[in-house]
């Protein structure tokens, strides 16, 4: 027998619905008017759920995971008094959110989430940056959707030996702003769809003064190339047997080399021929950590052994693991207990995903406003227990436009 969804008991507190208020703070809803407008998706007569009331509802789904979609909304309601117009008149059933959300669609929520998530750190922001590049990471995931077949022809099924199994999943590839867990730049795919291909889209989100890390699964000549082009640095690590000829032995123990596509490959980008390019190679060994590998291999854009140091590399390396971390805050935190996401068509599917991004965004955003205030690293501060803080915890009475929160966020921790 199915369970029920849970619901919030008792009145409507304004700690319950205050997020919403934090949510049009941090997602301005001139953004989403933009959005909107781009995509002609404004309501075009009065309904019970116009287009800017449903965009910031999506994004509250996310926030109240194993919560029914009616008592989602009937927690939000009020929190839209400040919409005017565009706010929810009145209490209304599972078949008027589900047509709401279809009239949306998924891609405003996707330009949503392209505008207003980006970098946040300041050259203050602990671990943020190394010697003045900020530290992104490059890495992708995946989440299983409902088992639906339309979901599974437009986004794919794991298989096996025997067939395939499972649920469907997407995947998707983003970049991680190391010092603020800001996931931006993300491509969004099924799980028949690489995660290269899914990365090249991905670091054209890329800019000079931005230092990139990625694991080795990403290493290939054609995306480190277009990684290259943006003109942001690169400290990637490679397959410790891939032949990387010395061309020029460095004092701190790295050497010059190049790396350029295996024929394979280069028939694959379909050139005639691809410039060998430059890199710095550094080996470095883990001793004395449990199951590390005999040696690991990094190359990088950064070629002067004085501007940066091989050991400051090898070690800085390590922080790429930020970018797990994040991928667990969203697929485990913030999705809940749930198996998979709660919508049953691809064009759902991904609206719900677009406003999961944005829910992260908004409680990442907080946090590190909270740390400023409390003139504390962001990553001091608990995910799990900031999310909790925001869904339930705020003080406040009466209705909480956006512009009244900024002096109550201070107490996360």
């Amino acid at each position: 027998m199915a369970g029920k969804a849970l619901e919030l008991g008792g009145p409507i507190r304004i700690a319950d619905y205050l997020s919403l208020g934090l949510l049009a703070r941090l997602v301005p809803p001139s953004l989403v008017d933009q959005a909107l407008t781009t995509h002609g998706k404004h309501s075009v007569r009065q309904r019970d759920l116009p287009a800017h009331a449903v965009a910031y509802y999506i994004m509250a789904l996310s926030l109240y995971r194993g919560i029914n979609t009616e008592e989602v909304l009937r927690v939000v309601t009020e929190g839209m008094e400040y919409l005017g117009a565009n706010a929810i008149r009145r209490e209304v059933g599972k078949s008027a959110i589900s047509a709401a959300r279809s009239r949306l669609g998924a891609d405003v929520m996707r330009t949503i989430a392209d505008r207003s998530i980006a970098p946040l750190a300041t050259e203050q922001t602990p671990e943020a940056f190394y010697r003045r590049l900020r530290l992104v990471s490059l890495d992708g995931s995946g989440l299983e959707v409902a088992d639906e077949v339309s979901n599974r022809k437009a986004f794919g099924v794991p298989g096996t030996q025997q067939g395939r199994t499972g649920y469907p999943q997407l995947r998707f590839v983003g970049l991680l702003e190391n010092g603020t867990h800001i996931l931006f730049g993300v491509a969004l795919g099924g799980y028949r769809d690489a995660e290269v291909t899914l990365a090249h889209e991905a670091v054209q989100h890329l800019k000079p003064g931005m230092l990139c890390l990625a694991d080795r699964g990403l290493s290939g000549y054609p995306l480190w190339a277009a990684a290259s082009r943006t003109g942001a640095q690169l400290l990637w690590r490679i397959p410790k047997n891939r032949s990387l000829p010395v061309r020029q032995r460095l004092p701190d123990g790295s050497y010059l080399s190049e790396i350029e596509p295996a024929p394979r490959t280069l028939q694959k980008m379909k050139v005639p021929d691809a410039t060998p390019l430059i890199v710095r190679v550094i080996d470095y060994r883990l001793p004395g950590v449990p199951d590390a590998e005999p040696i690991y291999r990094l190359i990088t854009t950064l070629l002067d052994p004085e501007v940066a140091p091989a050991q400051e590399l090898a070690a800085l390396y390590q922080s790429r693991w930020t970018i797990e971390t994040t991928f667990a805050e969203i697929k485990t935190t913030l999705k809940g207990a749930d198996v998979v996401l709660r919508s049953k068509t691809p064009e759902l599917v991904r609206q719900e995903f677009w406003g999961l991004l944005l829910a992260h965004h908004v409680v990442r955003k907080l946090m590190l406003e909270a740390a400023l205030v409390q003139e504390r690293p962001p990553d001091t501060l608990s995910f799990k227990h900031s999310l909790a803080l925001m869904r339930r915890k705020l003080p406040a009475s009466g209705a909480i436009p956006p512009r009244a929160v900024p002096e109550v966020v201070a107490g996360i921790g």
